[in-house]
């Protein structure tokens, strides 16, 4: 299972999705452009040493990224998705894909993908953080599919 982060603004996000990664085996793919330099120390210091632990893949572009998931499924979690991520069928192959915290991603990344999916969250607020978002997505996602680390 993979995590793909369409055009991330924040260092400290991609840092704990990093070690998120790193803590539960899920590979994860950064589509270019970031909002920031890459070797920004807030990145190294939100993922601490747990960076060395997650294959870290780096696209130049959707496209180049796109290229890559062969027959992976490609699941977009987004506040306009319209299935529960908790009633969705998850397989080990898919990938999940968050987009940029000020936009998410653009109509035609959005129609590229397998699905659209949300996590249900009360009608007041408008969003979750990335990294949490990601962390439960994900959790969910390994739950359905006995691929939790021991």
């Amino acid at each position: 299972m993979r995590i793909a982060l369409f055009e991330p603004e924040i260092a400290g996000n991609v840092g704990a999705v990093l070690r998120l990664g790193a803590c539960l085996g899920a590979a994860v793919d950064l589509i270019e452009p970031m909002g920031f330099e890459w070797d920004d120390r807030r990145v190294r210091r939100t993922a601490m040493d747990y960076i060395d632990h997650v294959t870290v893949t780096r696209h130049a572009g959707f496209d180049a990224f796109r290229a890559t998931i062969g027959a992976s499924r490609l699941l977009l979690f987004t506040t306009k998705g319209s299935h529960s991520a908790y009633e969705f069928a998850f397989r080990d192959d898919d990938i999940l894909l968050f987009g940029k915290e000020s936009a998410g991603v653009p109509p035609v990344v959005a129609d590229g993908c397998d699905a659209r999916l949300r996590i249900p969250i009360r009608a007041q607020v408008r969003s979750m953080n990335l990294a949490t978002s990601a962390a439960l997505a994900l959790g969910e996602a390994l739950r359905q599919t006995a691929s939790l680390p021991d």
